[in-house]
């Protein structure tokens, strides 16, 4: 029952905001990966808080840990913004990578116990903890209908992640039902609207 409201709501918001995500692909790089964001730029630009999702943004889907390279890259975020303005916003918030960013880099917060993005109630929440202006975070996430779509409705500011981490070897069925969605994604967005 939740899954079906969740989706009449993402149909809804999807016509509603369809301008905001059009934009989004428009302006976004083919091969955009986390990695490629400058901290020190996004702050230049006046972004003090950093919202990530984790699944195909951090790591491949199912993995409890970040990726080697996003390790790294998470350090410079931690210097450059502060451990405490940078959010986890997963649907799949699972304790054993709770505890990993616990142990690795304390003051990362995981958003949890709020619906599911493409509802706004994690992005929302993340504003009234840090009373932030949304213009003053960014979001990162690989899917346009989930995350993305929640950025348009909160009218923040969010990086579309083009080319996700992915791990076909270890999880054919689900990676391939991710790719199939990001590809209709992308193109309902590129052609239908």
């Amino acid at each position: 029952m939740e899954t079906l409201k969740r989706s009449v709501f993402t149909l809804k918001s999807l016509f509603h905001y369809r301008n905001c995500l059009v934009k989004i692909v428009d302006t976004t790089s083919k091969q955009q990966t986390a990695v490629q964001i400058s901290p020190t730029v996004i702050k230049q630009q006046g972004i003090n808080i950093l919202i990530l999702d984790f699944d195909g943004v951090l790591s491949a889907h199912g993995e409890l840990f970040p990726t080697s390279e996003i390790q790294a890259w998470l350090q410079l975020c931690v210097n450059i913004l502060g451990a405490n303005n940078i959010f986890i916003l997963s649907n799949k918030p699972l304790p054993a990578r709770v505890n990993y960013f616990k142990q690795h880099y304390s003051g990362i917060r995981f958003i949890t116990n709020v619906k599911k993005k493409p509802y706004p109630d994690g992005l929302e929440k993340v504003i009234q903890l840090t009373k932030q202006s949304p213009q003053n975070m960014m979001l990162v996430d690989d899917r346009l209908l989930t995350g993305c779509l929640a950025a348009c409705i909160v009218d923040m500011p969010v990086t579309y992640i083009t080319k996700p981490y992915r791990c076909f070897s270890k999880r054919l069925i689900k990676e391939s039902f991710f790719a199939s969605l990001r590809f209709s994604e992308y193109y309902l967005a590129k052609v239908l609207l």
